[in-house]
């Protein structure tokens, strides 16, 4: 599992970054405090707080550099 900082601070973000979870066979966690939501879901990511930066755990063996690089628009360092 690896975990990365990320930023949904509009609208158009959450839908373009849940069209680019969708392309992966993998499942995706949102983190923020003590809610766990599927990252994929969009009514989910709108149930939490997207002022602040999320916690976004990618359960994936391989392929993370991929999944990555596609959602680097959205992470933070």
């Amino acid at each position: 599992m690896k975990t990365v900082r990320i930023s949904l601070n509009s609208i158009d973000k959450v839908k373009s970054f849940v069209n680019d979870l969708t392309k992966f066979d993998v499942d995706f966690d949102l983190v923020s405090g003590r809610y766990v939501i599927d990252a994929k879901s969009i009514m989910g990511i709108f149930s939490l707080d997207l002022s602040k930066p999320i916690d976004l755990n990618i359960h994936a063996e391989s392929g993370i550099e991929e999944i990555l690089n596609t959602l680097a628009p959205y992470i933070i360092d």
